[in-house]
């Protein structure tokens, strides 16, 4: 399927590559360019019909081409005379002139491979509107595949044929000889013409004497072409040798038949026995059945009979044809008024248009288009007929789609547009708005309505401008917003501003109110309210429609007069306006309901915006004294720590306003959204838990055999200077100090029981360093404390240190003695613990009594850093009587007297 599609399709561009290169070589396409295919018609169907247009003037013609090729297979007699018949028929027609026959544009130009001559535009033959398709394009157009005649193009069509032949039997004294579907040919308005006078035959008497018809013998031999169509030729022709007037009659019969019977002839002759087939065909005309005509309607169907006759005198002429009541159809006569107008005067013609909007509803819309409106907008170049036709112009435009308009339509009114006289085309255009509106494009718009409407409202005649105003508002909606703006307003208002007719005045502040929707507010307040103070007229009408633009501005949801505009200006124009001497009683009252309204809408609008400012500063001033109570009670409960203390600063900077009147000021809308984002993170901190101090414990170090084996080394070389059994040093004078910083004397090196002083408070993570208020809150002092290793003793009291940590130094070979197990005995119970050593939590005894409480400062000065200067030692803790320690295996060190004997023995 594909491939049989494929071949039809190289072979119509085969088909159409070789019409078009027959057709360029011809004359004619030095003067007109050939387009596509659209049509056949002629004898035997064999002219082809182009569309093209004129080089020059680009007027669209129809272009006919016969091809040779299509008589290659006839000998060359045969082929010549086939060529003579068609050129006689061409020239023939070229000569005649008459509406009914196809006119001719260009005479008939001959070619190596063509003949080709120009006519009118043309749309279909006949014969092809009826279904015969035979040289056509393929595929079939479908403009002409689709097309039906109504009822009124077929009545008016048959009595352009009569006219026709009455023309051609009355005023040429000729038989056209041919006449049937195929050489009818369909203009582009659908106006049947005439062709096809290849066997016309002319009178051979004078033309005042009766005319007298040569006819020619049937010749069967001779080529199709060179013989008239026999279906349609009357029986005398062939049998009798004889012909005149009513001979084309019988054919117009067998036309007729042939459009009501969708193209069929009456009989079907067979041409290789013409002779036997007419001598039948005689014999049933003579008993013509009325079947055969059934299909033909009634009120014709008498005249076809008649035209049908064997008898050439029982036809009727063609002008007795023209005036059958068949054809006083009313859409007939229409179109056949529309064919001789040339012929009317003025008077005429406005009678008809006038009548006309009564009949076009009748017609069909392609005849309408197609027929009428090209003779309506051919009367444009007469001004005085354009009042009489523009109105049925834009009747047709309504029904036309928006191209069809475009296309057939608007080209002829963009002239009428600019036309200013006489003022009634102002008018009509004015009424028919809308309509132009919607179909027109924006372009054509800009450039040709809208300055005709402006046109309109600076025009002398106040009546033009009366009805300009009373109809603007109509079509308002369908104006682009620019235009408006931009054009239309300012020629409103200066309309107003500069007429000396009231009628105008208060028309225009009419068409302002009512077209007020369509603008925008701030145009509005801008441009329209400024307006209104500027009118000079005081008449009660203005007043009046002054107040009702002012009422629709401000009872608009759309628009509506700011409170701060009504204060300012609205307000006091109106009452300046409502006391004038001219207005009476109703109207005053309508100006102080306005006023009435105004004012109470801008009471509560303003109320309302009081009442919410005085609430946000309420609730702003509640909310700061909530923020300061709850950092005050949060401050109170707080503990002094560093930690307490950064929040604070927090909650002090975040959770109190910055500025004290700041609620009684009117607040932005940017000053609210930071109050907001103050208030959210003052709650936010006070949901916070507080921060409570975390204990640390000491982890235990990983003792390193090396370095504790250097520092036992050291110690020892220090013990081994010294002999446990030394008498009891003097005791210190109570009240006195002790440094804490190291000394040159034996004293500031040693403490009572010879240690190095920087073992008693050591902070290195040695293992050696009590717990005690130094881990408070989780802070690790990481340099060194005060030395209070020089503690004061009770005389005869001897220092013990805590030497566990030494434990693990014991080799394997011997029993493992704790070093506390050789630490001196406990104190007896009549010694008192200093209470520094009891809040530091050291395990070292107190030397002497007079010392206890005795407050010890750094450099020797009383009250120094370890009191007051930091916040984790207090004066209370030191003045606390603390009972004596419990030294156990973890607490203080037994003394023993063998303990350099044990070590020695130990580390050699």
């Amino acid at each position: 399927m594909e491939s049989m599609l494929n071949k039809l399709k190289s072979t119509v561009t085969k088909v159409t590559a070789d019409m078009t290169s027959a057709v360029m070589g011809n004359p004619v396409t030095r003067e007109f360019e050939v387009g596509r295919h659209i049509a056949s018609g002629g004898p035997g169907m064999c002219w082809r019909i182009y569309n093209g247009t004129k080089k020059s003037t680009k007027q669209e013609v129809a272009v006919f081409v016969f091809d040779k090729k299509m008589v290659e297979k006839y000998q060359k007699f045969d082929k010549d005379q086939i060529i003579e018949s068609l050129k006689r028929g061409v020239q023939q027609l070229t000569r005649l002139r008459h509406p009914r026959l196809l006119t001719v544009q260009h005479p008939l130009e001959e070619s190596r491979d063509c003949l080709a001559f120009c006519t009118e535009p043309v749309f279909a033959s006949l014969s092809n509107v009826l279904g015969q398709w035979d040289n056509l394009p393929s595929p079939v157009p479908t403009d002409i595949k689709d097309y039906k005649l109504y009822d009124v193009e077929t009545k008016y069509g048959l009595l352009q044929i009569s006219e026709g032949l009455s023309f051609l039997h009355s005023g040429v004294k000729m038989v056209h000889g041919n006449l049937c579907l195929e050489n009818v040919i369909l203009n582009k308005s659908g106006a049947w013409k005439i062709m096809g006078f290849d066997f016309s035959i002319s009178s051979t008497n004078p033309s005042d004497a009766e005319p007298k018809y040569s006819c020619k013998e049937w010749e069967p031999n001779l080529p199709p072409l060179c013989l008239p169509n026999p279906e349609y030729l009357a029986p005398e022709y062939i049998l009798s040798v004889s012909c005149d007037a009513a001979s084309d009659m019988y054919s117009l019969g067998v036309v007729m038949h042939a459009v009501f019977n969708e193209g069929k002839p009456v009989f079907q002759v067979n041409k290789h026995d013409i002779f036997k087939s007419f001598s039948r065909q005689l014999d049933q005309l003579s008993r013509l059945s009325p079947t055969m005509l059934n299909k033909i309607p009634e009120e014709v169907r008498e005249h076809v009979k008649m035209l049908l006759s064997v008898t050439p005198n029982v036809r009727p002429d063609a002008d007795q044809m023209t005036k059958i009541p068949f054809f006083d159809d009313v859409g007939a006569v229409t179109l056949a008024y529309f064919d001789s107008l040339f012929q009317r005067d003025n008077l005429q013609k406005s009678q008809f248009y006038k009548n006309l909007p009564k009949v076009l509803p009748k017609l069909p819309k392609r005849v309408v288009v197609y027929r009428i409106l090209p003779a309506l907008t051919s009367e444009f170049v007469n001004p005085d007929m354009v009042p009489f036709v523009l109105p049925n112009v834009l009747l047709i435009a309504e029904e036309c789609t928006k191209d069809e308009y475009v296309r057939l339509i608007l080209p002829d009114l963009s002239p009428v547009f600019k036309q200013q006289e006489p003022v009634q085309i102002l008018l009509i255009f004015l009424q028919k708005m809308d309509l132009l509106l919607t179909k027109t494009p924006p372009e054509d718009i800009k450039n040709s309505v809208l300055p005709m409407v402006y046109r309109a409202l600076e025009a002398p005649s106040i009546q033009i401008q009366e009805l300009c105003l009373n109809i603007i508002p109509t079509f308002a909606n369908l104006i682009e917003y620019p235009s408006m703006k931009n054009a239309l307003i300012p020629r409103i208002k200066s309309a107003c501003l500069q007429t000396s007719s009231l009628a105008v005045r208060v028309n225009s502040l009419v068409c302002l109110g009512k077209i007020l929707e369509y603008l925008d507010k701030w145009y509005v307040i801008d441009e329209i309210l400024p307006f209104l103070q500027q009118i000079p007229s005081r008449e009660p009408a203005v007043l009046m429609g002054v107040l009702g633009i002012y009422k629709c501005t401000f009872s608009h949801k759309k628009l509506g007069i700011p409170k701060e505009h009504l204060a300012a200006k609205s307000l006091p124009h109106l009452v300046s306006l409502s006391i004038d001497n001219n207005l009476n009683l109703n109207q005053f009252n309508s100006f102080m309901a306005v006023i009435k309204d105004m004012l109470t809408r801008m009471e509560a609008e303003h109320k309302t915006k009081l009442e919410q400012l005085h609430s946000m500063q309420e609730q702003q001033r509640s909310m700061n004294i909530n923020t300061s109570q709850t950092n005050q009670s949060e401050e109170t409960k707080r503990t002094p720590s560093p930690g307490n203390q950064v929040r604070g600063h927090f909650l002090d900077n975040e959770g109190r306003g910055d500025c004290p009147d700041e609620a009684n000021m009117s607040l932005t809308l940017e000053e609210k959204q930071r109050l907001a984002k103050e208030q959210e993170q003052a709650a936010k901190l006070r949901n916070q838990p507080a921060l409570a101090p975390q204990s640390i414990k000491p982890t235990t170090p990983t003792t390193q055999a090396k370095d504790l084996t250097s520092c036992l080394l050291n110690n020892m070389t220090s013990l081994g200077s010294l002999s446990l059994t030394s008498p009891p040093r003097p005791g210190l004078i109570q009240g006195s100090t002790i440094s804490a910083y190291p000394s040159t004397t034996p004293m500031g090196s040693m403490a009572s029981n010879g240690y190095n002083p920087t073992m008693g408070f050591q902070t290195g993570g040695q293992g050696m360093r009590p717990p005690g208020p130094g881990l408070y809150g989780g802070m690790a002092t990481t340099t060194s404390t005060p030395n209070f290793g020089a503690l004061t003793h009770n005389q005869g009291s001897t220092n013990t240190p805590d030497m566990s940590a030494l434990d693990s130094l014991f080799t394997s070979n011997k029993p493992k003695v704790s070093l506390n197990q050789m630490a001196p005995p406990k104190l007896t119970p009549g010694t008192t613990a200093t209470p520094w050593l009891n809040q530091s939590g050291s395990a070292q005894p107190s030397q002497t009594a007079p010392m206890q409480g005795a407050p010890l400062a750094m450099g020797g000065v009383t009250s120094g850093f370890g009191m007051q200067a930091n916040p984790f030692f207090s004066p209370q803790n030191f003045s606390q009587p603390t009972a004596a320690p419990v030294m156990n295996a973890g607490g203080g060190l037994r003394h023993s007297s063998s303990v350099n004997n044990d070590l020695k023995d130990l580390f050699g």
